[in-house]
């Protein structure tokens, strides 16, 4: 299964000023793979050190001393690491906290020699050490799970030409619609950790895929203990379980736990959001570009890492997934909400700190909030995800009056449509905006948000 983040690789590896590159991610994301795959589609010889197994290399690299380090490793691996079309992959890396340190001095003193890491719950580890990333000195790549768009990719060929923002705007046969939304339900169930598309792929079996997710998620539970023990290791099974249950609820610690403080929780919550176990969407005003000057950091929701790993660990079964229509797939919980969360959050490419905001008002009786907010050029679109009439749309509705914005994006289970929506405001009299209304397999082009909302007024 191809990756798109493997021409991201590409342009790294060719470029004149190159980094060592950190691929982040949560575990199982395909990081490793990712690597292995590029080097064998390149031609490359890759010297791949499993830290994780090779602990003792920990003295070694903390020498700093990239020539020393060099001898060591190419003794290890029987050949000369540093040998042209070359790269060495130092994979697990949070297994020994000196080679994060060690790659400032690669890029400093050996820049010819090509180093890419990758590591997971990397924060859990500098948490116990005093040193702190190289920044300035390595290149950051954020992975996260397959996306629909490589999903439908590997599951359906023919399929998957349809899925470019020109084409979906430009409207599609009724056959072809049905066709990406059965694949949206798929993927619903099956998710985007690499090991569970492959076993869908493979057998099409939902059960087998069941017992990849089971797998997963007990990975990460027993992860924990190599961070946590006793107390507080029970607190981060117990958040950890919790989390795929408030998806797209603003955070209150007591749904958490009742029986630990506040500052507890959210500690262990914040180290989640740094291993991209969970993934916040950060309340914004929404007053203006960008939307992070004007977040609060304490308004918060999450979405989980992996829809297919939430409906598991809610117990959705695959069956009663399939069963559903569309809109209750819509509707129904909020498996949409984490499936257009996790695309978005993404959406400003692997280079880029991922990150997502959401815009919520307080009221007398009733809050009124919108799913996401994202930016376009210099606008501010808020994102709802809706099966209903565009007029349902209270909190949109509310959002676009109160900071006069001209265009807004919904993703449901119809085919592409633009309307225009008029709304009489007692206090600001008449005020037109442009709907926009995506399919759920248009969040696929999140490099192309532009193709379907306006830069400014209608």
């Amino acid at each position: 299964m191809f990756r798109t983040a493997e021409k991201e690789v590409k342009k790294w590896f060719l470029s004149t000023n190159r980094h060592p590159l950190v691929i982040r991610g949560a575990r199982q994301v395909g990081k490793s793979t990712l690597v292995r795959d590029f080097a064998a589609h390149e031609g490359l010889v890759l010297n791949e050190i499993n830290l994780y197994r090779h602990l003792d290399l920990a003295k070694v690299f903390s020498t700093l001393d990239p020539v020393r380090i060099c001898d060591e490793l190419s003794d290890r691996l029987s050949r000369d690491i540093r040998a042209e079309n070359s790269l060495l992959f130092l994979d697990e890396i949070q297994a020994v906290p000196e080679a994060i340190d060690a790659l400032r001095y690669f890029y400093e003193e050996m820049p010819s020699i090509p180093v890419v890491s990758a590591g997971s719950l990397l924060e859990f580890t500098l948490a116990k050490h005093r040193f702190s990333m190289p920044v300035g000195r390595v290149e950051y790549m954020f992975l996260g799970p397959v996306t629909f768009g490589e999903f439908a990719e590997a599951a359906d060929g023919y399929l998957a030409g349809y899925l470019s923002a020109e084409k979906i705007a430009a409207g599609i046969s009724d056959s072809a619609h049905d066709g990406l939304m059965e694949l949206v339900r798929r993927f619903m169930f099956v998710g985007g950790m690499p090991e569970a598309v492959q076993t869908w792929l493979d057998t099409g079996d939902m059960a087998a895929v069941s017992a990849v997710h089971r797998r997963i998620f007990n990975t990460y539970i027993d992860d924990f203990a190599k961070y946590a023990n006793g107390a507080d290791l029970a607190l981060m099974q117990r958040i950890f379980r919790a989390i795929p249950a408030h998806v797209g609820e603003k955070v209150k610690y007591v749904n958490y736990s009742r029986e630990h403080k506040s500052v507890q929780v959210a500690s262990v919550i914040d180290l989640f959001v740094k291993a991209r176990v969970a993934c916040p969407v950060v309340h914004s005003d929404a007053g203006g570009i960008p939307l992070d000057a004007e977040e609060r950091a304490n308004v918060r929701k999450l979405i989980f890492l992996d829809v297919g790993l939430m409906n598991y660990a809610n117990g959705l079964h695959g069956a009663a997934l399939m069963a559903m229509d569309d809109i209750r797939l819509v509707n129904e919980g909020r498996m949409a909400e984490q499936f257009i969360g996790q695309h978005l959050f993404f959406r400003q490419g692997l280079f880029e700190e991922p990150r997502l905001n959401y815009w919520l008002r307080k009221g007398v009786s009733v809050n009124a909030e919108v799913d996401y907010v994202i930016e376009r050029g210099m606008n501010v679109v808020p994102v709802e995800v809706k099966a209903g009439k565009a007029g349902g749309m209270k909190a949109l509705r509310q959002m676009v009056v109160e900071k006069r914005l001209h265009n807004a994006l919904r993703f449901d289970a119809s085919k592409y449509v633009v309307q225009d929506v008029s709304i009489e405001d007692p206090c600001r009299g008449k005020f037109v905006y442009r709907l926009t209304s995506v399919p759920l397999y248009g969040v696929c082009m999140v490099n192309c948000m532009g193709d379907y909302v306006g830069e400014g007024p209608i």
